[in-house]
Parts: C-alpha cells; structure tokens; sequence
C-alpha cells in the first residue's frame, strides 16, 4: 500500500477548446416534427486550461486565446502558485507545448505524460464533455464572449465533488 503524502498532489490536465462553431447533438420534439437549432456559423474560439486533481476534485482552470508554449507556460506558473508550496505531478498528453524546449516548469511541478493517442486515460476529457453537453450543444451565441460567458458559469458551478465523481480515475485506487 502507497503511503499518502499531503505535500505532493496529482493532477491531470488538458485543454479544451470552444467557440462558436455550432454543436448540435439530440433533442426533444414532437413525433414527426423535426427540431431546428439556430446557430451561427464561426470559427472564433478560447481555450480551457484545467487541472483536475481527481481524488479531491480540487481545480485549477484559466480560460486563455491559444494553445501554444506561451500560453502553457501562463497556465503552469497559475498552477504553481495555486499550489501553495505542494509538489505536483501533471499528467497530460503529448502536445508540442507540453514539451517545448521554452517551456518553463516551475520547480514544484514534474510532468508526467500519457502514452500517444491515448485521450480515454485522461479523466478531464470527461470534463470538455460536459461542458460541451451542458454550455453549448444546441445553444445560440452572437458572440465569442457569451459562449465565454456560458463556460465560466458552468465551471464556477463545477464544485469539487462534482470534478471528483466526474474526473475519478479507478486506476489511481490505492
């Protein structure tokens, strides 16, 4: 049995991307009607930087424009202060700047990363999911801000119990 260790954490992470190209998915209608959804057609997006520890459901999210070393490398320094002096083992995928020679780690954080091709070993894939599912399937948005909007109320609401169950991960059972 692995002895806990309160002063080192792990945390998956991933990125999730959402905008205003449309998502359309099932929905209810009457027999014989068939349901329409207004969308608008667009191909603005934002990104979802998040940090799930699955065995507390503790979060750590920031909604950023890009998916690049820059931006990765904004998310890491967050998470490193976030942690407040706990050491962090982040699992993630393979992404070029996840790994890139400028890729700043702060000292308090080791990555871990998954093996290629490999998105079902990561429990935050669930979390885009649901997201998606809850904020912007078969929802109309004028603007890039109001699918923003529609994220960030989602997230806040996101409690930790509810990360916990959604992003809990068997195969880290001690």
């Amino acid at each position: 049995m692995v002895k806990e260790n309160p002063d080192v954490v792990v945390y998956f992470f991933d990125e999730g991307r959402f905008g205003l190209q449309p998502t359309v998915g099932r929905r209810w209608a009457r027999k014989g009607v068939r349901p329409v959804v207004k969308v608008k057609i667009g191909y603005e997006n934002f990104y979802v930087y998040s940090a799930v520890c699955p065995t507390t459901g503790d979060d750590v999210t920031l909604f950023l424009p890009w998916v690049n070393t820059a931006m990765m490398n904004i998310f890491l320094e967050h998470l490193s202060v976030a942690l407040n002096g706990r050491r962090c083992f982040l699992v993630m995928d393979q992404a070029g700047w996840h790994s890139s020679a400028d890729l700043r780690l702060p000292p308090n954080i080791e990555p871990v990363y998954l093996p290629p091709h490999s998105p079902e070993l990561n429990p935050v894939e669930r979390l885009w999911d649901w997201l998606k599912r809850n904020t912007i399937r078969n929802q109309f948005f004028q603007t890039l801000d109001e699918v923003m909007d529609s994220v960030e109320d989602y997230m806040r609401n996101a409690t930790a119990p509810i990360l916990k169950s959604m992003c809990g991960c068997t195969y880290l059972a001690h």
